[in-house]
């Protein structure tokens, strides 16, 4: 989740919005905003999508492999 809150973190400043702007055009709290740019958030995949998808980034999810 690190990894995912930063690329957010990166493409929100990138676009000049503050976690504000980002929550009102998202309809996601400042604060689950913030904890996700933490990594600090497990968000649903639809809160996830709610706030990247205003900033132009794709979820995608892929299959992992388990080896016992």
């Amino acid at each position: 989740m690190k990894e995912i809150g930063k690329q957010i973190a990166e493409r929100r400043k990138k676009n000049g919005l503050t976690q504000q702007d980002l929550s009102e055009i998202s309809g996601v709290s400042a604060k689950t905003i913030n904890s996700i740019e933490l990594g600090k958030a497990n968000p649903s995949v639809n809160v996830l999508s709610k706030v990247a998808n205003p900033l132009g980034l794709v979820i995608s999810l892929s299959e992992r492999i388990m080896h016992e």
